[in-house]
Formats: C-alpha cells, structure tokens, sequence
C-alpha cells in the first residue's frame, strides 16, 4: 500500500505572512505538511532544484510574487513541476489594464502591467504548457504542464 504524502512548500520574505494564516493552518491539523521557508523566493526554488529529487516532483504550484520575475519563476516551476501538474499565476490581468489603451492606465500601473503584458504573450507562445487564463479577481492563469 502507497502512502499518500501531501507536503506544501511555502516561500515568502515575510513570515508574518505565514503566521497571519497559522491559526487556520492548526484548527485544519495540517501545520506539519507545512515547510515554510522564509528566504526571496529565486533563492529557495534554486535551492530546491539543486537536489535532483525535488526535479519533476511537484503537483502544484502557485506564484504570485513579483511580476517582473514571473518568467523567472516560471522557468523554475517548469522543472520543479511534473508533467500533468499545475501551475498558477496571479494578477495576470493586472486590474484589467493588460486590456486598456495605455493612455487609460493610471501612471502606477504601468510598470507592472507591461511586465504582465510581456508575460501573458511569453505563455501564450510556450509550447511547455497549455494555458487558461481566468478572469476571477484579478485574473489568474493556469497552466498545464507538458
């Protein structure tokens, strides 16, 4: 019989992030499938990928960090996450301004929103993955890794 071993892997800068959820985390009994690591997150996932068993070994993964590194990461994931797995994206609508003319665009959106505009494109060119992008919230994209 296989055990059936579900671990999250949680990276933030932050750990008061962390511990703003940590009530929730020990009223569902799961504090110990938890492995927070509190580093930048390009540091902890090339971490991960330098021992080769954490390569392919991951199911899901969701990133919603700095959105000029999101193809960084997504390079990363791709190696970390198996084929048949998930990866998620956040803010990839980015308020709805990857849809405005940039003339519409408030002056502290626009930085972000060409990174996010670069990065749609970039997915949508990625013959890696298949792609979903769903307009909840803030727009997240779910990719399906090939």
């Amino acid at each position: 019989m296989c055990a059936n071993i579900m671990q999250i892997i949680a990276i933030d800068l932050d750990r008061d992030a962390y511990e703003m959820g940590l009530p929730i985390i020990k009223k569902a009994n799961i504090e110990h499938k938890i492995n927070f690591i509190q580093s930048s997150a390009l540091s902890a996932l090339d971490e991960l990928l330098n021992e080769n068993d954490n390569r392919g070994s991951s199911d899901f993964a969701f990133i919603d960090t700095d959105k000029v590194s999101y193809q960084k990461y997504h390079e990363r994931m791709l190696e970390l996450v198996k084929v048949g797995g998930i990866i998620v994206y956040d803010n990839t609508l980015w308020f709805g301004t990857v849809a405005m003319p940039e003339e519409c665009v408030k002056e502290t959106m626009k930085p972000n929103r060409q990174h996010i505009i670069e990065f749609n494109k970039f997915l949508a060119a990625d013959t890696r993955v298949q792609i979903s992008q769903v307009p909840i919230g803030d727009g997240i994209t779910i990719c399906w890794r090939l």
